[in-house]
């Protein structure tokens, strides 16, 4: 049988209206209703963007051609008998293909999501307007899909029926518990404790201030190379995802390796560290920890690591000592790590002077930025993987998830001071004025990236959506010394944390002395090599690391500098 696609809207609205609900048949509506020279995105449910936005006659064309094509051919094959064809995960279950009201309606869902990209894809704007218009086409797709309400997912409905209702009574347990902790449960968070099954590479604090304390990890080997070794983990997460598990965890592998490791454990901010700038993290955290580092073990030089935005405050903290003549650090690692921000990736959706002074005048002169804000933000770049898996599994099917260390270490999340937070905001993302020789006073001194002149390791992910690799690529167009950059396959936290046991993914090396401007030429000429690049890293970081000497007895130096508590320390365990 086939149908006339002049005739398919009114039909195909109807069989949305009893399958899917309003949502669907109000978008094919404003579909209907495009006018194939402008549009006016504000008829379009769910869509922010500013009104009477150009699109593309010929692009629109084709979209609508490609529609109408595709929908009647949906529509036909359901009078047919025929199944639809499900790809997405979502509904891939039984439920969805044994049901053809539901598989119905989630295909047609599907083309709507694949049309309405379309459109975005179609705005004849700059490429800024075009991302934030795609980015809330993603949300509302994503949000609005019938996999997340009872009464369309089929799987849910399934269960439901096979367990009794013992499924729903669950998934209404879950919800309650959810809304009492504040966020969506990724993983089962009882079954972790900081300091009992993950953070549990053996030390000591020696150091504490404020801001940061600071952990020393006992050797693991007889000898230690001369320059101890410093890591600067983000402040906007917790550092133990240097150290999960005593399998996957960097920390103990740099141990391992014969290194004499400190690691920054920020504090958890509260109300009392509400009007801490950017210029006391670099004064009195990095710069600090750097210092103590070297008073506890006596080097004239120590190699330092710095991870995302950890790696942004150590480079700001050394382009400041080398503005004061001093060169502490012989060398740097720098971990999926911003300082070029040319390329933010999807998060520069978010950013413009609007939205940057309005967080001026909310926290810019105290405050906090809590930490579940952070957490649901980042979350929502992958909504689907990271908000709708787990309320579709949690509360509509009833089920726990299982325990998993880096979800309960996504899950625990940490305040930041506004006015740092602030601060960030606008010479980062907003103005990139830390790539730009004296463009920002930090600490009383002139940034300038092209003073400091030491070896750097650079590591970006391929498929990091929080760095882009042509973010962290960046870098290798900032500073003036003897660079190495290497990519990894997978993304912001998996592509780091990949051990080398466990034989997994891939890793790309150029050379070390041709660094074109854009990423894509270098990794035109890298070379593939399989497995962890920690390898590689643990050998270079070795080649700067000094002759071997007899490792410490003790923590700390015995005077100054003892073990106040054991690791992780209690800064780690305060929650946000």
């Amino acid at each position: 049988m086939n149908v006339n696609p002049s005739e398919f809207w009114k039909t195909a609205s109807q069989q949305a209206q009893q399958s899917f609900g309003e949502s669907w048949s109000k978008a094919m509506q404003s579909f209907q209703a495009l006018d194939l020279a402008s549009v006016n995105p504000a008829k379009m449910p769910g869509l922010a963007a500013p009104p009477q936005l150009k699109f593309s006659t010929a692009k629109m064309q084709e979209l609508q051609q490609q529609y109408l094509k595709e929908a009647a051919e949906l529509w036909n094959k359901g009078l047919g008998g025929g199944a639809a064809d499900l790809k997405d995960r979502r509904f891939a279950g039984d439920g969805w293909s044994s049901n053809p009201t539901a598989a119905f309606s989630a295909a047609a869902y599907l083309l709507n999501a694949r049309t309405l990209l379309g459109l975005a894809d179609a705005i004849e704007a700059d490429e800024k307007t075009r991302a934030r218009v795609r980015f809330a086409v993603e949300q509302w797709m994503a949000a609005s899909a019938p996999s997340n309400f009872l009464a369309c997912n089929a799987e849910a409905q399934k269960k439901a029926i096979e367990t009794k209702g013992e499924s729903i009574a669950k998934g209404i347990n879950n919800l309650l518990h959810d809304m009492r902790q504040g966020h969506v449960s990724m993983t089962d968070e009882s079954q972790f404790e900081v300091g009992r099954n993950v953070a549990t590479t053996e030390g000591a604090v020696v150091f504490e201030n404020e801001l940061f304390q600071l952990v020393e990890y006992k050797p693991l080997t007889a000898k230690v190379h001369e320059r101890p070794f410093l890591m600067v983990p983000p402040c906007i997460n917790k550092f133990y995802i240097l150290d999960l598990q005593p399998e996957n965890s960097l920390i103990r592998h740099a141990v391992a390796e014969g290194h004499r490791t400190f690691v920054v454990s920020w504090r958890n901010p509260d109300e009392s560290l509400g009007s801490k700038t950017w210029d006391d993290y670099i004064e009195d955290a990095a710069i600090k920890a750097i210092a103590t580092v070297q008073d506890i073990t006596g080097a004239q030089q120590i190699n330092a690591l710095g991870f995302c935005v950890g790696g942004t405050i150590l480079g700001t903290a050394l382009a400041v000592l080398a503005a004061r003549g001093e060169k502490p650090v012989a060398s740097a690692t720098f971990l999926t790590t911003l300082l070029d921000f040319s390329d933010t990736g999807i998060l520069d959706v978010f950013i413009d002077e609007a939205f940057v002074k309005f967080r001026e005048m909310q926290m810019g002169q105290g405050g906090l930025l809590k930490g579940q804000e952070l957490a649901t933000t980042f979350s929502f770049l992958r909504p689907n993987d990271l908000v709708w898996n787990y309320v579709v599994g949690n509360y509509l099917k009833g089920e726990t998830p299982p325990p998993f260390d880096l979800l309960y270490w996504n899950s625990d999340s940490t305040n930041l001071p506004g006015p740092f937070y602030a601060w960030y905001l606008r010479n980062t993302y907003l103005e990139n004025r830390l790539v730009k020789a004296g463009g920002v006073t930090v600490c009383g001194e002139k940034v300038d990236f092209g003073k400091v002149d030491l070896p750097v390791y650079l590591y970006g992910s391929r498929e990091d959506h929080i760095v882009p690799i042509g973010g962290a690529y960046a870098s290798t167009q900032v500073f003036p010394g003897k660079k190495r950059f290497v990519m990894g396959a997978s993304g912001h936290i998996a592509g780091v944390i990949n051990p080398p046991a466990k034989g997994k993914r891939s890793h790309w090396i150029g050379s070390d002395t041709k660094f074109p401007k854009q990423v894509e030429q270098w990794i035109g000429a890298a070379k593939e090599h399989p497995g962890s690049w920690w390898t590689d890293w643990s050998k270079w970081l070795a080649s700067h690391a000094g002759k071997q000497v007899a490792a410490p007895k003790a923590y700390g130096n015995g005077k100054a500098y003892k073990a106040l508590e054991p690791a992780p320390g209690r800064y780690v365990k305060a929650k946000a």
